[in-house]
């Protein structure tokens, strides 16, 4: 809820007459920062070509903060115990678009557009360094568990926030199988094509970068690049050998508006 302007006169002229003391009873106002933009994205795991996509940003702080510590890379979700604890950890929300099997060029199957729920955790190792854990299960598009491992450095100030760091990726057979699986369910199986029944284990190495600039009081841009090189079962997949490629790249640059919703509380 936002705090009501009015506090009535006599509230008002005790503030007047003692501003020093009102400004070290009240915290600063939160600024809330939201925007949209666009985005690359590899047409589906292991492909060659790219489509482009929206991009949102948004974010809360404290007036005269930092901007808070976050990567492209996070996902939609809730830290239980904040940002400025050791330890946060909290629920988590992943997508994965659609792939069609025309996108690929062969009889492969067509993955609906994925959401994956799960959940985080971030140890906070000091103001500019962050290790993240996920864990995520499909809950559309496929039934498999994956998961990730990021490390990240970050360059902060008041108006600007820069990471980059490695990031580790996992995923069970389910998951492996649905994107990277061929032939597996053809009864008999396509003439042609191979039999490809992959296990689950590492599925991508990458690394990935973002800054966040406020330009203005009112106005800041955001971008980001990532990149992630396929390996083991992912990368032997005749879908990416045949059709796609193990090296897959991400970017995307978007504007965002800041403005005051003053204090909740």
């Amino acid at each position: 809820m936002i705090r009501a302007f009015c506090l009535g006169l006599a509230a008002a002229s005790a503030l007047a007459a003692s501003p020093a003391l009102a400004q070290d009873d009240e915290e600063p106002p939160r600024i809330l920062s939201v925007g949209v933009g666009g985005q690359i994205l590899p047409q589906y795991p292991g492909a060659d070509e790219y489509r482009l996509g929206p991009l949102f940003t948004g974010f809360v702080r404290r007036e005269g903060a930092p901007i808070p510590f976050r990567t492209p890379d996070d996902g939609i979700g809730i830290g239980l115990l904040g940002r400025d604890s050791v330890v946060d950890f909290g629920p988590l929300i992943q997508f994965q678009g659609e792939r069609d099997e025309e996108d690929v060029g062969a009889p492969v199957g067509d993955v609906d557009f994925a959401v994956e729920a799960g959940a985080f955790v971030n140890l906070n190792i000091s103001p500019n360094f962050r290790l993240r854990f996920e864990g995520l299960k499909g809950i559309t598009g496929h039934d498999g568990l994956v998961g990730n491992v990021a490390a990240d450095f970050a360059v902060r100030s008041q108006d600007t926030l820069f990471t980059i760091g490695p990031r580790v990726s996992f995923a069970d057979e389910d998951y492996m199988q649905t994107y990277f699986g061929t032939n597996t369910g053809a009864t008999p199986p396509l003439p042609g094509f191979p039999v490809y029944d992959p296990d689950g284990g590492v599925r991508a190495l990458g690394v990935m970068a973002g800054l966040t600039h406020q330009l203005t009081r009112s106005f800041g841009v955001y971008g980001y690049a990532g990149y992630e090189r396929l390996v083991g079962d992912a990368a032997d997949s005749p879908i990416v050998t045949n059709f796609g490629s193990r090296d897959q790249f991400s970017a995307g640059l978007a504007l965002f508006v800041s403005f005051s919703i003053g204090n909740p509380f």
